[in-house]
């Protein structure tokens, strides 16, 4: 199974502020979802996020899922949009919030929120492109399956977007009390018409990225706020961008070792890790091997030690890959997604090192499903990812 990261070519926040509704923010760290208030009123005037990932990576990403399912893409793929939350403030118990394929293209610009005096050398809730060539967002008469600008009769400006509407064209994350407020949007949707129309121009739609809003009545219900959202944007110093993931089945059980005596379905079991590389380039594919053998073994008389004696998991066998220092779940525990391989050699799985921060140290886990329960193995099984 298999975890692939691309990220984001450009973001931006789009303002209906009226101080800031012809403001660029495409330089800024942040990205955020807010209702600021009036300058010279009490109204709330909303926010939307703009976020696109190159047809490149795209490209790339889909040749490797088509070349592993062998001329099939997205065969039991899922892609979804991920970004990491700052810190929500003042938010109301439940927030729901939408992701759709945006419609039209846009320029991504270098102003941010402070710079005085502001400019628009990108995106902003009124143009697509900047202040100087002012080609506006569509505000009425929409092409057929899009939509855009805001709830008609409110008093906030038209503009902020125009996206396609329908099935397979959008998707939605609900918050609740409590709950982390990083998102994990289900886009495979999308991201499939996305494709399409890298195959055939004339079927599937342009990739012009995402637009992240809050639903239509929170949006249009100027009197109050509903809290503030803050995710990192593309431009973070941290090791949070913002990441389109995609996730499919490469796993491979090449001997049918799961029907074998040589499978740990129970009692103590070392686990090892062997001809792994301490420093893996960023663009490797790396495999991994895990080794399994019984922690104390039945007493027999043979000419060879019974470590070199090739073992295996049952087949509900996992593994996760966790930042060293912050303990982030870079890739989690996936029954569907990180089931470990196997092949005369034992366990292994692949790990693509172009989706993981480099420069950074990563830790290995595996977590193990038999007869005795579940084990989770942390034998500090590290390793590093240059440029």
């Amino acid at each position: 199974m298999a975890y692939y990261f691309i990220f984001p070519e450009k973001d931006t926040t789009l303002y209906s502020h009226p101080d800031r509704i012809n403001m660029n923010s495409g330089g800024d760290e942040i990205l955020e979802l807010v209702k600021e208030r009036g300058t010279t009123n009490n109204y709330n005037y909303p926010s939307r996020i703009l976020m696109a990932f190159s047809e490149a990576n795209l490209k790339e990403a889909l040749d490797i899922i088509n070349d592993v399912n062998q001329g099939t893409e997205f065969t039991d793929a899922k892609t979804n949009l991920q970004l990491t939350s700052i810190q929500g403030k003042n938010l109301t118990s439940t927030q729901l919030l939408q992701v759709f394929a945006v419609s039209q293209s846009w320029n991504e610009g270098t102003n941010k929120y402070l710079n005085l005096p502001s400019a628009s050398s990108g995106a902003t809730w009124l143009y697509r492109d900047n202040s100087i060539e002012a080609t506006r967002w569509t505000t009425s008469s929409f092409s057929v399956a899009t939509t855009g600008s805001i709830k008609s009769g409110s008093i906030v400006t038209k503009g902020g977007g125009v996206w396609y509407t329908g099935s397979g064209y959008e998707s939605s994350q609900q918050f609740l009390n409590g709950n982390t407020l990083d998102t994990n949007f289900d886009v495979t949707d999308i991201v499939t018409k996305f494709s399409q129309s890298l195959v055939n121009s004339s079927t599937g739609i342009n990739n012009n990225g995402f637009l992240i809003k809050q639903i239509d009545s929170v949006e249009s219900n100027v009197s109050t706020s509903f809290g503030e959202l803050q995710y990192f944007s593309s431009n973070t110093h941290t090791i949070y961008p913002p990441s389109l993931v995609f996730k499919w089945d490469d796993s491979v059980n090449q001997t049918n070792n799961y029907d074998t005596g040589s499978v740990a379905r129970s009692g103590s079991i070392h686990v090892s890790m062997y001809n792994n590389k301490p420093e893996y380039n960023q663009n490797e594919i790396a495999l991994f091997r895990v080794h399994v053998r019984d922690k104390y073994p039945t007493r027999s008389f043979t000419t060879t030690s019974n470590k070199l004696n090739v073992g295996y998991f049952t087949s509900q066998s996992f593994y996760s890959v966790r930042d060293a220092h912050t303990e982030e779940e870079i890739i989690p525990f996936d029954e569907d997604f990180t089931i470990l391989s196997n092949d005369n050699g034992g366990m292994y799985f692949k790990v693509y090192m172009q989706g993981l921060q480099p420069e950074r140290y990563y830790r290995i886990l595996i977590k193990h499903k038999n007869n005795d329960g579940t084990m989770v193995y942390d034998n500090n099984h590290h390793f590093k990812v240059i440029r």
